[in-house]
């Protein structure tokens, strides 16, 4: 009997040449992994990676609950569930629109700034180690491959 175990699936994380989504994950949870350290060292260690969804996705002058749900891809009440919970922990504020009387814009608060500059300072952080690993040339090529296939799912959605 093989100590190896059953084969591979074709393209999986064992396989001899995993596919792209695969090889894409191990970096994006290492990426997830140190913000949320970093955060809870920080003292934002009430932010779940679930909350990404909102800070990646809010305007600098607010968002509304709807585009919030649209960008990040998924329901409103999701987002809406999110956002609550941000707003109870000091995050984010909600505020009148002035274009629409109805509606409301979520704002992130000074401590949801500080949380946005510490998230950005830790994935600094980690770019430069993988940089200094790999070198820059590679690295700006990783950014513009990520950059054009980005923007290849982007017109495919249109």
């Amino acid at each position: 009997m093989s100590s190896a175990g059953p084969p591979a699936l074709p393209g999986s994380a064992r396989a001899e040449k995993p596919n792209v989504g695969v090889l894409l994950r191990g970096p994006f949870q290492e990426v997830v992994r140190r913000v949320s350290v970093g955060l809870a060292e920080a003292g934002f260690d009430d932010v779940r990676p679930a909350h990404t969804a909102v800070f990646q996705h809010i305007e600098a002058d607010g968002s509304r609950l709807t585009d919030l749900a649209d960008r990040a891809q998924i329901t409103k009440q999701s987002m809406g569930y999110l956002v609550d919970y941000l707003e109870q922990h000091g995050y984010v504020e909600r505020r009148p629109d002035a274009s629409d009387r109805r509606a409301t814009r979520i704002c992130l608060t000074e401590r949801g700034w500080g949380q946005v500059r510490a998230a950005l300072g830790i994935i600094a952080a980690l770019e430069q180690e993988w940089t200094d690993a790999l070198g820059q040339p590679r690295i700006d090529q990783l950014r513009e491959l990520l950059t054009d296939v980005g923007g290849l799912t982007a017109s495919e959605q249109s």
